[in-house]
């Protein structure tokens, strides 16, 4: 199988991840949450002590930012098609996530306990971006060339 199929494979398999989770109704997404929240207690860390009740939602939160991050870092690699990247690619990443994010918020309105919030599409868009200002660092120098010894000596 070619290399650009199994990344398009990889997209749709995670956008499916992320659909099967928003498909939970909302009382089992809190269970998921306070598993999150045992797992750091068995790690010593106590978010409930340490955040005390904004820990639910900052579990929440933080698990649609990893989602989305994650999803934008899988579409620039399917989107890439070239070795040499532009901007475009780029920026079709983040529209994609951001409109993925929309129909995901738009179809919890029909999932019994959840709702659709447009905090969520910005918290999702968010670890989009941050993904994509990840990547385009990594990119910019990655195109810068490498100092040599000699460059090196003269700015002393």
């Amino acid at each position: 199988m070619k290399k650009k199929n199994i990344d398009w494979l990889l997209v749709l398999g995670w956008m499916v991840l992320i659909f099967m989770f928003s498909s939970q109704p909302g009382e089992v997404s809190s269970e998921n949450n306070k598993f999150v929240i045992r797992v750091f207690k068995l790690l010593g860390m106590d978010l409930n002590s340490i955040l005390g009740t904004l820990s639910d939602f900052i579990v929440r939160k933080a698990a649609h930012f990893t989602e989305y991050f994650i999803l934008y870092m899988l579409l620039f690699r399917a989107i890439n098609t070239k070795e040499k990247w532009n901007i475009k690619v780029f920026i079709w990443g983040l529209v994609i996530v951001f409109l993925y994010a929309c129909s995901d918020e738009f179809h919890q309105a029909f999932v019994p306990g959840r709702g659709p919030a447009f905090r969520d599409v910005m918290v999702d868009t968010c670890g989009g971006l941050i993904a994509f200002l990840f990547l385009y660092i990594c990119v910019t120098l990655k195109k810068r060339p490498a100092l040599s010894n000699q460059d090196l000596t003269k700015l002393k």
